[in-house]
Formats: structure tokens, C-alpha cells, sequence
């Protein structure tokens, strides 16, 4: 049975290194990319295609200096001829699924929880807003740009974490958890908590080098005798409900969509089982959103380092001044623009880039880095795209899915890419310029 097992595995290794060798990376042996990943280190030549009307892929080599280069993808959406939107989904999906009957191209979304404990994941694995067709599904802890779709139309804002909701006949003022740090509580407002306020810790690995999770006794609301946490699970059918009430605090992160805190008697209506109604954030009536989600820090910010919403949660800073492959999107009037900066961590001339050299590309390409954003980067960063009625993928073609165990083997995962929660799809706009 062993025997078998190994043939098997080899044989899925075989598979691999042909897709990878017809791509014209001439890997030698898929187990040793997870220490060396070389053979990924290969400019591309300078290619420009029309996917559709208005909706343009460029693909060049970026050179860094000393030898070091990054290629660069490029999508570019003419908004009067390309519908974009938002997908998300706490079960998540792989990017080329969406290719082609979704959309014609995708891009990978923001930034969602990643751990690599399987038995402990969140109910809602989007780190703050998150609008899933039309529905807010999960409300921000703190104020950080977003993507929204808002009356059909797209923009790029700074969303205030705050608003308010409607529960058991009245009217609640809310506020972002980490907002709360820089203010005192007002009477009768709630404060927010959701995955976003959790803790990634890093332990060494002896295979994959390090393991990322959170410890589940401490991830949870902090206590305090004089307040009351409402637990709120989102789902398609119901909607928002309190699912329990947790006096004193305690609440683990993990469990709903998100916490509502009050001090206690001050909300006697909100029990378990109140429908809960979002009725505004950040400003902007919620019944209005289409779609949307929180998107990392602007171009310039992350150069400058400010970047202090971005921390605990996301384990190490990816806007440390490492380089690595990223993703960014960018919207100007209505030009919508996706940028992947592509490489691979394990080698010596690809690695993609820093957050400064981000900011100097950009101003080199006349994009404002004041106006450009952070997406999720690293393993994440990929486009999909229909190219003669085949889906096809650039970006992190390195990637590998870790093993679980130590008798099982990496598994080369170049074209699926990472489990995805969040992504943006673009479509050619129907007839008469309905989306």
C-alpha cells in the first residue's frame, strides 16, 4: 500500500513538472522548490493583449538593479465598457474557477485570515468590511481604504469605521474596536470586534520552515465585568442574528461574523436570536452597497510606514522593507488598473519588490502612489484571464500547498494558486450598458 501510495505521488509530481516545463520553467524536481525556487526567475518578453473592449493585459520585465528584476502584470479596465465587482466567499474558491464562466479576467482580492491550523479558522475570514452581493457581511474594527461598489458605481475610499444599525426596534450607534483606542466610549454606542482584532504568531517548522496560527485560548474580547458581548452570524438566509450573549466579555473571535460590546444594561432588547439590520457605514446608507471590501494601505502610506491597522493580524507586516511579490489596484476616473509585481521568495534575483520601490515604480509609470493601493500580495498575488476560450493564470506559479503532515509530500499548486476569499472579477458590460 505504501508502494502505491508513492507511485501515486510521484506520478502527480511527473504531472506537475510537464505543465511547469511547457510553461518554460525547467524545474527539476517539484519537492526541492520548497527550498529552491530558481527555476522560477524568468523575464518575460514585453506583451501587450486586448482580452476584450476595454480591457487590456500587459506583461514586461521591471529591472531592480543589481540583477535583481520583477515582471509586471498588468490589467486595465476602461469602466464604461468593463463591469468590475467584488466576490467573496467564507468557504473560499481558487481564481481560475471564476474563469470564464464569471467573469472574463479576475484579480486576487485583499486581505483575508491565513493560518495554517485547519481546525481553527473564522466565520468570516475577510479582515474587517466586506459586502458580499449586497449583503454587509462583516462590519470594520478600524478606518482603512476600501473598494466599493456603491449604486453600480466603483470607487476607492477611506471608510470610517463607524455607523449605525437597527435592532429590536431602535436605532444603535457603532464603532470600530481599535477606532475605541483613540476616544472615549459614548453612552449607549457599541463597539465592534471581529477576526481583524486577532493575533498570528509564527513557531518554526522543521519542513516548511515556519507555521502561522493563533492561539485560540486568548483570541478572544477582552474582559470586562462591565460590559455584555452580542455575537452576530451572518447567513444568506437570515441574515445577521444574535447568536449569544457573553457577559463580561471573553467572546472568541473566531465564532460569528463579528462581536457588538455594550456596556451592560444598556441594550436590554439584544438577545440571543434579535435580527440585526446594518443600516449605515463609513457615511454611506449599507443598503446601497453592492459590494466591497477593505484593501490594504495606499502606495505612499506603505512606503512612509504607516501601516499600523495592517499589524497583528496579518501575522509579519507585509509592508516591511522586504521584497516580495505584490498586488495593487488603482482607479482614476474611469481607468481601473491592476498591477502584479510578480517573484518567488526562495531566490536570489526575483523576490518582487519593496514597498519603496513600489512608490518609485508607480511614480515612474505617472501613477500617483497617493492613489494607488495595497492588495494582498506574496503566494496570493495572481491574474486569471480567458485567452481563445481557455482560462490562464499569471503570478506566483511557485506556489506550493504545504504539507499537514510529515509523510505527505508539497504538492506544486502554481495554477490554482492560494485559497482565495476575496477576488475581483471584470466583465464586458450587456447590451445597452447594463452590468
Amino acid at each position: 500500500m505504501i508502494h502505491h501510495t508513492e507511485e501515486l505521488i510521484s506520478a502527480e509530481d511527473r504531472a506537475a513538472l510537464d505543465v511547469l516545463h511547457a510553461r518554460g520553467y525547467q524545474a527539476a524536481d517539484i519537492q526541492a522548490l520548497a527550498r529552491d525556487q530558481e527555476p522560477f526567475a524568468v523575464r518575460v518578453p514585453r506583451r501587450r493583449a486586448a482580452l476584450a473592449p476595454g480591457l487590456v493585459l500587459q506583461e514586461r520585465t521591471e529591472d531592480l538593479g543589481d540583477g535583481a528584476f520583477t515582471n509586471v502584470f498588468t490589467l486595465t479596465c476602461d469602466l464604461d465598457q468593463v463591469a468590475a465587482a467584488v466576490i467573496t466567499a467564507a468557504d473560499g474558491f481558487h481564481l481560475r474557477t471564476l474563469i470564464p464562466a464569471t467573469a472574463l479576467a479576475a484579480v486576487s482580492g485583499s486581505f483575508s485570515f491565513i493560518s495554517d491550523d485547519p481546525a481553527y479558522q473564522p466565520a468570516e475570514p475577510c479582515l474587517d468590511f466586506a459586502c458580499r452581493e449586497g449583503h454587509v457581511v462583516s462590519l470594520p474594527t478600524s478606518t482603512k481604504p476600501a473598494f466599493l461598489v456603491h449604486r453600480g458605481v466603483p470607487s476607492i475610499r477611506n471608510l470610517r469605521a463607524a455607523g449605525t444599525l437597527h435592532a429590536a426596534g431602535r436605532t444603535y450607534r457603532w464603532i470600530g474596536s481599535k477606532e475605541r483606542a483613540h476616544g472615549r466610549r459614548e453612552a449607549g454606542e457599541l463597539t465592534v470586534y471581529g477576526a481583524a482584532n486577532c493575533r498570528i504568531r509564527y513557531t518554526d517548522d522543521p519542513r516548511t520552515g515556519f507555521a502561522r496560527d493563533v492561539d485560540q485560548a486568548a483570541n478572544s474580547t477582552p474582559p470586562d465585568p462591565s460590559v455584555t458581548d452580542h455575537l452576530v452570524t451572518w447567513s444568506p438566509t437570515r441574515g445577521h442574528r444574535v447568536t449569544s450573549v457573553h457577559p463580561g466579555g471573553g467572546t472568541d473571535l473566531f465564532a460569528g461574523s463579528f462581536v457588538l460590546r455594550a456596556e451592560t444594561g444598556t441594550t436590554p432588547n439584544l438577545r440571543e436570536g434579535t435580527q440585526i439590520e446594518i443600516t449605515r457605514i463609513g457615511g454611506l446608507d449599507a443598503q446601497q452597497l453592492d459590494c466591497g471590501i477593505s484593501i490594504g494601505p495606499s502606495v505612499f502610506d506603505a512606503a512612509a510606514g504607516r501601516t499600523s491597522p495592517y499589524g497583528a493580524c496579518l501575522g509579519k507586516s507585509p509592508f516591511r522593507d522586504v521584497r516580495t511579490a505584490r498586488t495593487l489596484v488603482g482607479l482614476s476616473g474611469r481607468r481601473l488598473t491592476f498591477q502584479i509585481f510578480d517573484g518567488a521568495p526562495l531566490t536570489q534575483t526575483f523576490r518582487g519588490i519593496t514597498p519603496e520601490e513600489t512608490a518609485a515604480l508607480c511614480a515612474a509609470a505617472g501613477l500617483d502612489p497617493r492613489t494607488v493601493y495595497h492588495l494582498d500580495g506574496g503566494g496570493s498575488s495572481k491574474v486569471a484571464f480567458t485567452k481563445n476560450t481557455d482560462p490562464q493564470v499569471l503570478g506566483s506559479l511557485h506556489y506550493l500547498k504545504w504539507p499537514h503532515s510529515p509523510d505527505h509530500p508539497f504538492r506544486w499548486q502554481g495554477l490554482d494558486g492560494r485559497l482565495l476569499h476575496s477576488a475581483f472579477t471584470l466583465r464586458s458590460h450587456q447590451p445597452g450598458g447594463d452590468q
